[in-house]
């Protein structure tokens, strides 16, 4: 019996979580649940057997389902995963977890309390490039790692129903939003928490001219941070939100006492108009006489056709679905994480504005 999924959310991550779950043989999805009729009509051509619904309410109480995911906008996550978490079955939910540190720690009692597993969509870890830079750590390529330095030069927020991404209070803010990847990375890669963050950033150039319902949006559109952790190791991150002509929309580089290692990862070409498609690559710099090598890291077709995200969404549904069917037993990436890279991102949206350095909560 193929493992029957709800999905909640019909917009254009849930359509790439879609488009990757009909890529295993063994699954269905057998229900969608999204208030806008358009986005519907969108996920149900590319799940043509699911049944479709206004709201999450009535999917629940109408089909059995073995797993959820969720994908809708950011500050919907804490009222749909207070009611999933009750169903006990697994549920992966879209980053960020929730806007706030504080609905983070209420869903993380919420699952303790049901024993509910639940997988925090952190899918950068499973893009080839990024797991070929953290086997290299693994294999003590670099040393141990002293230095995180991540560059993310890329299109700005897209369009999205109800132009909710344009507004900190439904965000989280930039930080949240879209950071919370690289908070995560930082803290997989660096194997330590958070202490503290500098930030500063602006909207300097995105969305200016825009209004909606008389408000102007107030999502920063660029960003350099700094942050400290525990084990006396430090992170950078370097964001730009209107640099989609970049040869590489993200460099994560990892240095230690050996050798610097680079992951290099081109944006989706639709989105870079004029540009030819670019093969992942990983570098390592070494110390001393040692040469340099460049390793390209190709990723199937089939998987950059199914979404945006350089394959990594096929490779987090296959480490769920093992969840789900009861081959593990605990989420990869876990409501903790989810939290860490929430709580740290709230701080560094403080930081940019109070012109100091902030503190990060522990969840």
């Amino acid at each position: 019996m193929p493992v029957r999924y709800g999905i909640i959310g019909a917009g254009m991550m849930a359509q790439e979580h879609i488009r990757n779950i009909s890529l295993f043989p063994d699954t269905k999805i057998i229900g969608i649940a999204d208030p806008n009729e358009p986005m519907r009509g969108a996920a149900q051509s590319l799940a043509r057997e699911a049944t479709m619904f206004a709201d999450a309410a009535g999917m629940i109480s109408a089909l059995e389902c073995d797993a959820f995911v969720v994908a809708t906008p950011n500050d919907t996550h804490f009222e749909i995963l207070s009611e999933l978490i009750k169903l006990r079955r697994p549920i992966l939910t879209e980053k960020p977890l929730c806007t706030t540190i504080a609905d983070c720690r209420r869903v993380m009692s919420a699952a303790r309390r049901h024993g509910t597993a639940v997988w925090v969509a952190m899918e950068y870890r499973y893009m080839p490039p990024l797991a070929r830079l953290i086997a290299e750590l693994e294999a003590g390529t670099a040393g141990h790692p002293v230095m995180v330095s991540i560059r993310e030069h890329r299109f700005p927020f897209l369009e999205k129903v109800d132009d909710w991404n344009r507004f900190n209070k439904r965000t989280g803010g930039t930080m949240v939003e879209k950071c919370c990847h690289f908070w995560d990375l930082m803290r997989l890669l660096l194997k330590s928490d958070p202490i503290r963050v500098y930030a500063s950033g602006s909207i300097a150039v995105n969305h200016l001219d825009e209004r909606y319902a008389g408000q102007a949006p107030d999502i920063t559109d660029n960003a350099f941070a700094v942050v400290d952790f525990a084990n006396g190791s430090r992170g950078m991150l370097d964001l730009c939100m209107f640099a989609e002509g970049s040869d590489w929309q993200e460099t994560v580089s990892v240095t230690g006492p050996l050798a610097r290692v680079d992951a290099k990862v081109p944006g989706p070409i639709r989105y870079q108009t004029g540009k030819q498609p670019r093969i992942p690559e990983i570098t390592v710099n070494y110390r001393g006489d040692k040469p340099n090598t460049v390793t390209a890291i190709p990723v199937d077709a089939t998987l950059l056709d199914a979404g945006d995200h350089c394959g990594s969404t096929y490779y987090q549904h296959e480490k769920f679905l093992q969840l789900v069917v009861g081959a593990v037993g605990t989420p990869a990436v876990t409501l903790m994480d989810g939290s860490w890279a929430v709580s740290l991102g709230q701080a560094a949206e403080e930081s940019i504005r109070s012109g100091e350095a902030v503190p990060v909560q522990a969840p």
